[in-house]
C-alpha cells in the first residue's frame, strides 16, 4: 500500500527550505566561516567525518554549517557526497605502531616504553564553564600562545614511532590472539577485506565487515550498547591497554611502477582494551578488544573496542553481545532515516488502520448490545 498522492505541495516545500536557511542566517552575529568550524570545532568535525565515512575536514565543516550543527544531518550529507565520488584506488594497510603520536596513554601500566603522552585532553580538569570565552579576542589568543611557548627550553627530538603496549603481554604469552568468529561472507576488497559500502551485511559477518560497520557507526549508539555491557548487561570489564591519538600515513601503489608511496595522512583514534581471562589450549590468557576511528574521538574508539570484545562470546546472552543486533542498530544514518521517515505522508496506511478500528468497534458494540438484550430477556 503506497503513499497517497499529494498535489500542490511543491511551493510549500520550497518555502520550507528557504525558511530553514532563514533560521540559520537570521540575527546580527558574524556568519560562521568553514575554516572557523574546521579549526575551532575540530572534535565535532572529526565525529561527522567518522559517521559520514569520509575523511574530508573542509566538507565536514561545510556540512555542519549547512545542517546548523545537526551531526546526523551533516554525516548524512557527507555520506551522500561520498557516494558520488569515483573510487580511484585503495590504500595499503598500515601498522599503527608507526602512528605520528599526539596523545598516548595506558591505564593498565604506569610506566610504558616511550612514556605516557597526555596530549590535548580535558580528562584531568574540572568541567567548569570558562566564562572568559564569551569575550574571546585575537589579543587574548596571542597572549596565551606567547605565554605557552616562551618558557619552553628548546625543541627536543621526538620519536617517529612508539612500541605498542599490548606487545608486552604478547611477549609473555598472556594475550589471546584474535578469536572472533570469522563468518562466511566472501571478501571483495583488494586487501582481502569485505566492503560494506558495496555489499550488504549478512550474518555472521566477518571481522573486516564488523570493524567497518563500527568504525562508521553513530557515537552515541555505540556508547549506549558498550555502557550496557560494562555495567552488568554483559560480561566485559575493560582495562585500556593503550589509547592512541595521532596521524597515520596514507600509502598507495603507483599505478605504473607498483611502488608504494605516501600521499598524505589522516587523524585517527585507536583503542586496545584488555578484558577477562579465557582458556585457550588449557592456558588462561587475557582477551583483547580493538577500536579505531577517524579523528579524535576517544569515546567511540573505546566503545568500539568494548563491543568488539563483547561480540566474541560464543553464546550471546545480552543485546550487546549479539553481532546481528549490534551491527543492525548502530548506524546513525540508517537509524535516523528510519525514524524520520515517519514524518512523511502515511495517509493510506493510517486510513486503513482507522477503518479497521471503526469496524472492530462496531463489532464490539454490536456484541455488547446483543449481550445486554439477552440479559434483559
Amino acid at each position: 500500500m503506497g503513499y497517497i498522492a499529494v498535489k500542490g505541495g511543491t511551493e510549500a516545500i520550497e518555502q520550507a527550505s528557504r525558511l530553514l536557511t532563514y533560521e540559520r542566517i537570521k540575527g546580527d552575529s558574524r556568519p560562521l566561516e568553514v575554516a572557523q568550524i574546521r579549526e575551532q570545532l575540530r572534535l565535532l568535525v572529526d565525529r561527522v567525518m567518522g559517521e559520514g565515512s569520509l575523511y574530508a575536514p573542509d566538507l565536514a565543516a561545510l556540512a555542519i554549517k549547512q545542517s546548523a550543527g545537526d551531526t546526523l544531518e551533516a554525516a548524512f550529507m557527507l555520506r551522500a557526497y561520498r557516494a558520488t565520488v569515483p573510487r580511484i584506488t585503495c590504500s595499503i594497510p598500515q601498522d599503527t605502531s608507526g602512528m605520528r603520536i599526539i596523545r598516548r596513554i595506558s591505564a593498565a601500566f604506569k610506566d610504558i616504553p616511550g612514556g605516557q603522552i597526555l596530549g590535548p585532553t580535558s580528562d584531568y580538569t574540572l568541567r567548569l564553564i570558562d566564562f572568559e570565552l564569551s569575550d574571546d579576542t585575537k589579543i587574548k589568543r596571542k597572549a596565551f600562545l606567547n605565554g605557552l611557548f616562551k618558557d619552553i627550553p628548546g625543541v627536543s627530538s621526538v620519536s617517529d614511532s612508539f612500541p605498542k603496549v599490548i606487545e608486552l603481554l604478547r611477549k609473555e604469552n598472556l594475550l589471546v590472539e584474535n578469536s572472533m568468529t570469522t563468518g562466511s561472507i566472501p571478501v571483495t576488497g583488494p586487501n582481502g577485506t569485505f566492503d560494506i559500502t558495496r555489499k550488504s551485511l549478512t550474518f555472521p559477518a566477518n571481522r573486516s565487515a564488523t570493524m567497518q560497520a563500527m568504525t562508521r557507526a553513530e557515537t552515541g549508539g555505540m556508547l549506549l550498547l558498550a555502557y550496557s555491557n560494562m555495567r552488568g548487561y554483559g560480561d566485559t570489564h575493560p582495562t585500556i591497554g593503550e589509547l592512541r591519538v595521532g596521524y597515520l600515513p596514507v600509502r598507495i601503489k603507483h599505478p605504473l611502477t607498483g611502488n608504494s608511496y605516501t600521499i598524505g595522512e589522516v587523524a585517527v583514534t585507536e583503542a586496545e582494551v584488555i578484558a577477562k581471562f579465557t582458556a585457550q589450549s588449557n592456558s588462561p590468557k587475557f582477551t583483547l578488544g580493538y577500536g579505531l576511528c577517524f579523528g579524535h574521538n576517544e569515546v567511540k574508539a573505546i566503545s568500539m573496542a568494548v563491543l568488539d570484545r563483547a561480540m566474541q562470546v560464543l553464546e550471546p546472552k545480552m543485546p550487546s553481545e549479539d553481532q546481528e543486533f549490534v551491527l543492525s542498530h548502530i548506524d546513525g544514518i540508517e537509524s535516523m532515516g528510519f525514524c524520520t521517515h515517519y514524518k512523511l505522508p502515511h495517509y493510506v496506511t493510517f486510513q486503513s488502520d482507522l477503518d479497521r478500528l471503526r469496524k472492530t468497534q462496531d463489532i464490539h458494540n454490536a456484541r455488547c448490545e446483543k449481550v445486554k438484550v439477552e440479559s434483559e430477556l
